[in-house]
């Protein structure tokens, strides 16, 4: 039987933020807006129980059917809060690293996603990834195609090989996905690597969580016995 402990990579499915709003008569746009302070509360409390890896799902390879307004929204948040946000994660001593397509971005967002990641390049104690413009087919499909390009002595595609094409493959597979506000699916969030993921869905919206939500969350993950397809030893 596997110890009991805490995940090394957390997966979040950041939902609810415009049900919050909603709630109380706000535009969906501040949902977003306390969203960010939801994730830095968050990221702060991984460093604290030592969690080395956190992947947020920030917006997906579907978002961009949202409301024109939200997304334009969105993306400006991503421009003008993304970077500002550095002194905060250099602190924590937090690397940030942009996971997804992000040949769709507009040039101002996609050089501040750079501008971070530089910034944060040299931090050691968590890292943090933000998956924009992400999908988990998308990343497969990226992947195979950065595979064929190798078109002589083209390696052997396997589980292990196709995963050195994905982003940042050095990072693990995640431990633990974790959903906010009530709903129960994975919405296309890291297909390939979720495939002995723990599961867990909570009922508050996003904008409320804190060190508190994700210490339950982590003591849930480490009452839980993984058996990676084989069987326990008795």
């Amino acid at each position: 039987m596997q110890e009991n402990k805490y995940p090394d990579h957390i997966g979040i499915i950041m939902d609810g933020n415009g049900r919050w709003a909603t709630k109380r008569s706000l535009p969906r746009t501040m949902g977003h807006f306390e969203g960010i302070k939801a994730a830095k509360r968050v990221v702060k409390a991984a460093t604290e129980l030592q969690i080395p890896f956190i992947t947020f799902y920030v917006f997906s390879t579907e978002n961009w059917r949202r409301p024109k307004e939200e997304v334009k929204y969105l993306m400006n948040l991503l421009s003008s809060r993304l970077f500002s946000e550095t002194d905060f994660y250099n602190r924590l001593g937090a690397k940030i690293l942009i996971r997804g397509d992000l040949d769709k971005f507009p040039k101002d967002v996609a050089a501040t996603m750079d501008a971070t990641q530089e910034a944060t390049r040299d931090n050691e104690k968590i890292t943090v990834s933000l998956a924009v413009n992400y999908g988990g087919q998308d990343e497969i499909i990226r992947a195979v195609r950065k595979w064929a390009k190798f078109t002589e002595d083209r390696p052997c595609l396997n589980t292990e090989t196709l995963r050195t094409f994905f982003d940042h493959p050095f990072i693990p597979p995640v431990d633990l996905i974790i959903r906010t506000g009530g709903e129960k699916r994975l919405s296309n969030f890291l297909l390939w690597d979720s495939a002995y993921a723990e599961l867990a869905f909570f009922d508050t919206l996003w904008p409320q969580w804190g060190a508190a939500e994700l210490k339950n969350a982590c003591e849930d993950f480490a009452g839980r016995t993984r058996r990676f397809g084989g069987v326990l030893n008795e």
